[in-house]
């Protein structure tokens, strides 16, 4: 081989490692992303097995303080969807999922911007996705769909709004039953329009799996693995206070971990070993934790949905014990570590109502995650929001009443628990 084959060979190597991972080491990271479940809420397993009863179609209203419960299909209308980015970029892709659909979902034109107000956008910044180059696509039953590339300057802990318009009948929709955020709902195409009037509300995203953007050669991704309170059940709507959301903010505000993207992977009433609200954690672990971009550690919070079912009877034939968790929990962390991804485990936080059996298993999980030196590192939810006087409740002012989900200090209590050096900005110090 001479001279000049080979610095044509270097030269399109360094062309296609450039346009992989961008200029000066740059990469794809995941900015926001959310779990994907079958319609109405359920895993495989159904109702009766910790999911929701399936919802009513949205009906036509003003912006409520809560919306109502989701659709679960669509038909020749326009879904406009509002998240929050973590980490922000120059360059931007959307991820969409129909993994739990069963039929062929047809899509005929999206559009993403900055949001400006409820269901109003920036116009300036409203720019089509194309797949392919063309601005129609179809997402194959269990399969993703990920846009083309688009410049769009995305700061950091910004609202976008996604329209997605269908124009057919879409069939039972995958989607994320509650976004604590309102998604707007017109007919027809609406995509490019600058405000949904007379639009109809819900508290769904449909279709809608993940956001990535160009990101800095440092940045990473934090997966936030759990069930209702990871999620953010009794926060308040559309005001971002999950612990993920709150610890986002922490991490934005810190110069050395500007970088760290927070992606919410809970989904409300998920179990850890059964399907109900979702698929488990062990079905979902490769496609909510190992496929978004850029992921560098995971933080688990979940077991508490599997001990309550154990505690109404559970499931027929099987006994649950904290050993059976811990042994799932395990198998998180190998398939983890495997992928080179630092796990966190997070303590189960006070469940005021369970009985003494379930109340006894979570002890034993939490001495599991604190102790056992199977993490890489702990955050030791329960200490910091727990009653000192009585450790199987909350402190008074962290309660919504239920005993068991935070109200919004709480949730900001547990995101200001999280030590931030633990994502520390030298990629020496990643696994």
């Amino acid at each position: 081989m001479n001279f000049r084959t080979r610095r044509w060979l270097l030269a399109g190597a360094i062309l296609l490692s450039q346009l992989a991972f961008g200029q000066n080491g740059s990469h794809w990271v995941a900015t926001w992303a959310t779990a994907q479940q079958q319609p109405g809420g359920f895993g495989r397993g159904g109702p009766g097995r910790g999911g929701t009863p399936a919802a009513p179609a949205a009906t036509p209203a003003t912006p409520p303080a809560t919306p109502t419960p989701p659709a679960s299909t669509l038909a020749n209308q326009t879904a406009r969807m509002v998240v929050r980015t973590s980490i922000g970029g120059s360059r931007l892709r959307v991820h969409f999922s129909n993994a739990f659909g069963t039929t062929p979902v047809e899509v005929g034109s999206v559009h993403i911007a900055l949001r400006s107000k409820d269901s109003a956008i920036i116009p300036e910044s409203d720019r089509p996705l194309l797949f392919g180059g063309k601005a129609s696509a179809r997402i194959l039953p269990g399969a993703e769909l990920l846009s083309d590339p688009v410049d769009l300057t995305v700061p950091k802990l910004s609202d976008l709004a996604i329209s997605v318009f269908v124009p057919g009948e879409s069939g039972p929709a995958s989607a994320h039953s509650q976004a604590l955020h309102t998604t707007y709902i017109v007919a027809g195409d609406a995509t490019g329009n600058t405000d949904l009037t007379d639009a109809r509300t819900t508290a769904a995203w449909y279709w809608i799996s993940g956001i990535d953007v160009m990101a800095p050669a440092d940045a990473g991704a934090i997966v936030a693995f759990g069930d209702s309170i990871t999620d953010g059940t009794t926060s308040t709507i559309n005001a971002n206070k999950s612990w993920p959301s709150q610890l986002s903010e922490r991490l934005a505000a810190n110069p050395a971990t500007a970088n760290v993207a927070v992606l919410n992977f809970g989904i409300a009433g998920n179990q850890v070993l059964g399907d109900g609200a979702g698929v488990s954690a062990l079905a979902r672990f490769d496609r909510d934790v190992l496929s978004p971009a850029g992921v560098k550690w995971l933080m688990i919070l979940e077991g508490i949905n599997d001990m309550n079912l154990a505690g109404r009877g559970g499931q027929t034939g099987f006994q649950l014990k904290a050993e059976h968790l811990i042994a799932g929990m395990q198998q998180m962390i190998e398939r983890a570590h495997t992928h080179g991804i630092k796990v966190i485990g997070c303590t189960l936080t006070p469940f005021g109502n369970a009985s003494d059996t379930v109340e006894a298993m979570r002890q034993e999980l939490n001495a599991f995650i604190r102790t056992s030196g199977a993490f890489d590192a702990v955050v030791d939810f329960d200490k910091v929001i727990r009653d000192p006087s009585d450790q199987r409740q909350f402190i008074k002012e962290y309660n919504n009443t239920d005993k068991l989900h935070p109200n919004d200090a709480g949730y900001k209590a547990m995101a200001d628990a999280v030590d931030l050096a633990l994502f520390g900005a030298n990629p020496a110090n990643r696994r």
